[in-house]
């Protein structure tokens, strides 16, 4: 078994008792380290970021995080080297979040990290921001897993109006701003936790503007503990009673079914480079939990011996599909064992993506010996020779590869109309072809294009192919 520590950060929000002890049942964990009442977040990331570790992996819980399942066998058995946890929000559904599982070599990257307090990605999410320029520095990609976990559930007034005011602080960039106020518009009116939520966020865009200075949002972030009590005390709430265990066991039966996947699946079938972290972009936004591009070793085995009905996709797991060649390369088998699923095709100028492609491929070998980077090679190797029939860049094999791959799409979905969407991101399509196609009410505000550059690779683990 490998050695594991857990660390648990709390402020004392009100599932800090249960979840604690949650999370030492359902982790096993050989140490435990509290961080207690430590503020700002910035000021617990470096306390975590001090401890000595002699562990293989290190598990870090917050405390609004209530593990409802096992997770010691899935500890005994990972190797990837950074993988977060989906779980299950009270006001987002389902996205990554709370639970993160470390390898060793990547946390003492991020503990010789050096970043300037003044760096605004910092001030809003210093630990993701250092974990990312960690894991850039050792070039690897995270992976995320599903479990049982239930995220912001029964938590104090005070302590949702500070999340959710910190959430509009971090939500101001059109694609961020574009997934807070489509959350926001499915809140309940009534229910009081989505009334504090929605004062938090009004508040913030009143106090803070866009052009405040980084000292300031820095400022304003350390006061939220004081403005959220403050502002639950002007809104005549009455703070919620201490919880009790029989509340946490009552999720089960009003939320479990959340956390199963949906029957019928999405596949973005579209090749690398057309657009496929957009669209999963694109999709998130919509509430669907999507895989770019699984790098998973699980993924790999059942892949590569033909096994389609896949775990990342199972009801436990909860993804709502998979995006890139992963799926691209396995359309009619993925099609055969989920009916009734919906198919995306993106596409690109044939001659801007072998262009893409040929930058693309030249910067990325598939035979290098990297410690840490074997299931990730493996995978690239595989999908590679899968739907190009090479492994490095040919302009006209890849040429062949590209007619090839859009003819085979047409015709098998030919008769079947209504189950394929062919959408250009790269010219500007985006909503006004994707919402009605999904049948979701049109979405406002621009379409996510993500440009490599600002990406922090991958919703699963992407494995650039």
């Amino acid at each position: 078994m490998r050695k594991i520590d857990l660390v648990f950060r709390t402020v004392g929000e009100r599932t800090s008792e249960i979840a604690l002890n949650l999370a030492i049942k359902h982790i096993a964990p050989d140490r435990v380290h509290l961080i207690d009442n430590v503020t700002p977040f910035s000021r617990a990331v470096q306390r975590m970021l001090e401890i000595s570790y002699h562990a293989d992996f290190v598990v870090f819980v917050d405390a609004d995080c209530l593990i409802m399942e096992d997770m010691r066998e899935f500890l005994d058995t990972n190797t990837q080297p950074y993988v977060d946890c989906y779980v299950l929000d009270r006001f987002r559904g389902r996205i990554h979040a709370g639970v993160h599982i470390t390898r060793l070599d990547v946390l003492q990257a991020m503990q010789q990290v050096r970043v300037a307090k003044n760096d605004i990605k910092y001030i809003l999410r210093p630990e993701s921001y250092i974990r990312h320029l960690a894991m850039e520095q050792l070039d690897y990609s995270k992976a995320a897993a599903p479990f049982k976990i239930y995220h912001d559930f029964c938590q104090y007034y005070q302590d949702v109006f500070a999340k959710y005011a910190l959430r509009e602080l971090r939500s101001r960039t059109p694609e961020h701003g574009a997934r807070l106020n489509r959350v926001m518009h499915s809140w309940p009116k009534e229910e009081l936790d989505f009334v504090v939520a929605r004062h938090a966020v009004q508040y913030t865009r009143d106090a803070v503007s866009p052009y405040r200075s980084e000292r300031e949002v820095d400022e304003f972030i350390a006061s939220l503990p004081q403005i959220a009590q403050r502002e639950i005390a002007t809104m005549a709430l009455p703070e919620k009673p201490p919880l009790s265990i029989e509340e946490v066991e009552m999720l089960e039966p009003q939320f479990g079914h959340l956390m199963r996947g949906r029957n019928e699946k999405i596949f973005g079938i579209g090749l690398s480079r057309t657009g496929t972290k957009s669209l999963t972009n694109a999709l998130d936004i919509l509430g669907l939990t999507v895989a770019h591009n699984p790098v998973d070793e699980i993924t790999f085995i059942e892949l590569a011996s033909g096994r389609y009905n896949l775990s990342v996709l199972n009801n436990t797991a909860g993804f709502d599909g998979i995006t890139d060649i992963a799926a691209a390369a396995f359309y009619p088998q993925l099609d055969s064992s989920y009916p009734n699923s919906k198919f995306i095709l993106t596409l690109r100028e044939k001659e801007a993506w072998l262009n893409a492609m040929e930058h693309h491929w030249n910067n990325k070998p598939i035979f290098e010996d990297v410690p840490g980077q074997e299931s990730k090679l493996k995978m690239r190797r595989f999908l590679r020779a899968s739907i190009y029939g090479l492994y490095t860049f040919n302009r006209e094999r890849l040429a062949y590869a590209y007619d090839r791959h859009h003819e085979g799409v047409f015709n098998h979905f030919k008769h079947r109309p209504d189950d394929l969407l062919v959408l250009n991101i790269c010219e500007g399509e985006g909503w006004e072809k994707l919402c009605p196609f999904l049948e979701v009410p049109l979405l406002p505000g621009p379409f996510p294009h993500v440009r490599r550059k600002n990406l922090i690779s991958g919703i699963t683990g992407s494995v650039r192919v």
